[in-house]
């Protein structure tokens, strides 16, 4: 038989409305930063299922294309470098490319060791149709914030993963392991024997 709920004192009702008097302080400035979350939330997963619908390729996908369009003969740690990731996060997204033929791996002219990138005719072709991805449309916005407002935003940030208890490892690219496809991305991938996009 289950024991009876033990009874309300003024003591018990007392220690919600402590808590919430000690989170008030901070309360407006939250609710500004969790509204900011989300609406630059909703604005990346909007752009990144508009650039699939277009192109058939994920946000992740789309950058990396154009990275190596921008810099054709690229090596993946290079790869890596320009699109601030871990080699094996770049790595699994070129391989994604090179199976829809929209880039190619070559040996290089001085080190025939060294494997570079290039973009294809197809690959050209998607980016001249393609809108700008979450990430680059990031990268712009805090390059016009200035140096000093980003360093305090990774700093906020960081601490905020912290406090998260998220670790310190490799992040995967923005939206790569993200939510379904479209019915443009679904199509691109039959069409193409089913390779994943």
């Amino acid at each position: 038989m289950p024991r009876p709920a033990p009874p309300v004192t003024p003591r018990s009702r007392a220690a919600p409305r402590a808590a919430a008097r000690a989170a008030a302080p901070f309360a407006g400035d939250a609710a500004a930063a969790l509204d900011a979350l989300r609406r630059i939330v909703r604005e990346l997963r909007v752009t990144a299922a508009r650039a699939e619908d277009e192109t058939g390729l994920s946000a992740a996908q789309l950058f990396v294309l154009q990275q190596v369009a921008g810099a054709p003969g690229l090596s993946l740690t290079e790869i890596a470098a320009r699109t601030m990731t871990d080699r094996t996060s770049v790595g699994a997204v070129v391989e994604r490319l090179l199976a829809r033929s929209l880039v190619e791996r070559r040996p290089g002219a001085v080190d025939r060791r060294r494997a570079e990138i290039y973009p294809t005719r197809e690959g050209a072709r998607v980016l001249a149709r393609a809108p700008h991805p979450p990430t680059r449309r990031v990268l712009d916005a805090m390059a016009a914030m200035g140096e000093r407002d980003v360093r305090r935003l990774a700093r906020s940030l960081g601490a905020l993963a912290g406090a998260l208890g998220l670790d310190g490892g490799p992040a995967p690219m923005l939206f790569e392991d993200g939510g379904p496809p479209s019915p443009r991305a679904l199509r691109a991938r039959r069409s193409s024997g089913g390779a994943r996009g």
